[in-house]
């Protein structure tokens, strides 16, 4: 049974610091590209983060650069989204998201909540 299960969303204040994890099982995850995705309150989904297979390749999109960090553990099966200095425009659920060829799949998603 394929799974993804994110974690080590919260409530955290402006400027602070939060590391999402996402736990996979049920595939080869390095085999799969991996993705972090979010959503904010009447917003639609928005690509934040992305890592290839292997680990060696990130991006990141413009409102996130220089502030998240994505990484991957293949060891583990596991792949975290460092997010540092954190806006309130950043509150959202954030779903991973594992790709490969024609195969995909989603977490259920964590809420992020930035506010004083």
């Amino acid at each position: 049974q394929v799974q993804l299960v994110e974690s080590g969303g919260g409530l955290v204040q402006p400027g602070g610091s939060l590391r999402l994890s996402c736990a996979a099982s049920g595939f080869t995850f390095s085999n799969y590209a991996m993705r972090w995705y979010r959503q904010g309150p009447g917003k639609e989904r928005e690509l934040v983060a992305a890592i290839n297979a292997a680990g060696g390749t990130t991006n990141y999109a413009d409102s996130v650069k220089g502030r998240f960090t994505i990484s991957r553990d293949n060891a583990k099966n596991t792949v975290y989204l460092q997010m540092n200095s954190l806006k309130p425009e950043d509150t959202a659920v954030y779903y991973c998201n594992a790709i490969w060829w024609m195969y995909a799949y989603w977490g259920q998603g964590t809420q992020v909540t930035v506010s004083s």
